[in-house]
């Protein structure tokens, strides 16, 4: 049984008497301590995915559909009680910017303290023992210092640390992390990113890790989820999607990293822009940006094709017939 299992998932809502989806048919699945990479632009729906799997979808008459197995559960069938008793000790999130996370007006060790005693009932001294050894793991320097100490008085890369002892303090089984780097130095950042890895390969966490960072991907990813415009268009190992991308976007997303030793001039870019969930056009969304678009791309929408290894792509370059010949 995998750890996750996310089947056509879709989020729709309606807003001026206009049903919007700006999710859909979106399926993916983890196991225990493998690392999946969300990728995309801003606007392909990296983390509206994830707070639907978390049951925390902003949308105000929202509605979220499919299925998403954890544990072998359906998290869309438990009631707003129930989803409150997973959030956080089973699944735990860390959001993109740790400053506007961690409250300004109390100590960093007492908001790690907080989770561990909502979480795991533990007392004031056994919940701030057990930070004050997450802090020890996560290798923050002097840590009973660093416990009676405000956020403002840390730097970004010791608040990103507090972020993640908050998260992993009740040993949840899948941990989602939301751009956790975005805001932090490259030295920092390759930290945390060690970090992580360890987290999962030690404690045998499940990672899904969104980002828009490809170079993060190829670090401590073991598989990838390509989105764009609220559409999965690929998804397969890590090695093979970086080593022969099937999608157009993905090999578009591919081309535009930098390399030592490229020619002035020759960064390639991707023209246009991620359409809006009010404005996606009919048939494959990325089609307006696409060189290799055929008629039927702009009539309908392609089905994903499972090709061999496992691999994943929605593409008709790619269909039935070709992969079975």
């Amino acid at each position: 049984m995998s750890l996750l299992k996310v089947s056509n998932l879709a989020v729709e809502f309606t807003a001026d008497k206009k049903t919007v989806k700006p999710i859909s048919d979106i399926s993916f699945t983890m196991e225990p301590g493998e690392v999946l990479g969300v990728v995309g632009e801003t606007g392909s729906g990296k983390s509206l995915t994830a707070h639907a799997i978390m049951g925390l979808t902003p949308l105000v008459g929202g509605k979220v559909s499919g299925s998403i197995e954890f544990d072998g559960v359906n998290l869309l069938t438990l009631s707003a009680s129930e989803m409150q008793k997973v959030r956080g000790a089973q699944i735990s999130f860390i959001p993109q910017n740790p400053m506007t996370s961690l409250d300004p007006v109390y100590r960093v060790g007492d908001q790690i303290v907080e989770g561990l005693r909502k979480h795991l009932k533990l007392n004031r001294w056994k919940a701030k023992t057990l930070a004050l050894e997450l802090m020890e793991q996560l290798r923050i320097p002097n840590p009973k210092r660093v416990f009676e100490q405000y956020p403002h008085q840390l730097s970004g890369g010791l608040k990103q640390r507090i972020v993640i002892a908050i998260g992993i303090g009740t040993n949840p089984k899948l941990l989602i992390a939301d751009e956790p780097t975005t805001a932090l130095d490259v030295t920092v950042q390759a930290q945390i990113m060690r970090l992580f890895k360890e987290l999962t390969t030690e404690k045998g966490i499940g990672l899904m890790l969104i980002t828009h960072d490809l170079g993060v991907i190829a670090q401590v990813c073991d598989k990838i989820a390509v989105l764009y415009a609220g559409n999965l268009v690929e998804y397969g190992d890590i090695r093979e999607v970086f080593k022969k991308p099937k999608h157009p976007y993905t090999k578009a997303l591919l081309d535009c990293i930098p390399y030592i030793g490229m020619e002035k001039g020759s960064l390639a870019a991707i023209e246009g822009n991620v359409p809006t969930a009010t404005n996606f056009p009919i048939g494959c969304r990325f089609a307006p940006r696409c060189g290799l678009v055929m008629p039927k791309c702009t009539e309908s929408f392609p089905d994903m094709v499972e090709l061999a290894g496992g691999a994943r792509v929605a593409c008709y370059k790619y269909t039935e017939e070709t992969v079975a010949g």
